[in-house]
């Protein structure tokens, strides 16, 4: 109830008036958008951007995304200072996040950047 009545004072600042339509709207239209807060949405994208919030992370998605290829763990390792172990572990949470796709090639690990990390390392850049 006391969120109906701040909302409502809040209509009628607005508004200049506030009729019980108005509420009833403005409140089906409130429920409609919160439709857009499942948990699972939000789990994805919080361990989406988890997953580049860590240096060592950034810096190989940053590589990856640079290069626009597919990349040797062995090519990969030596521009980053971190451990085989260290940038295994990496690989393996932006693997799991789907910002990064793993292929093995005989002996080889091979990784590229998805679409996903283009777009979001874009997004950074633009908003430089």
């Amino acid at each position: 109830m006391a969120e109906t009545d701040r909302l409502q004072r809040y209509l009628e600042d607005e508004l200049g008036e506030c009729r019980n339509e108005d509420l009833q709207r403005r409140l089906a239209e409130l429920d409609e958008l919160e439709s857009v807060l499942n948990e699972e949405t939000i789990s994805h994208d919080i361990e989406t951007l988890s997953a580049l919030g860590n240096e060592t992370r950034y810096r190989l998605v940053r590589l990856l995304v640079e290069a626009d290829e597919e990349l040797c763990v062995c090519e990969i390792t030596p521009l980053v200072d971190v451990s085989d172990s260290g940038v295994s572990h990496a690989f393996s949470r932006l693997v799991g996040a789907g910002i990064v796709t793993k292929r093995k090639d005989g002996r080889w690990r091979k990784y590229e950047a998805t679409p996903k990390a283009v777009a979001l390392l874009t997004v950074l850049d633009g908003s430089r």
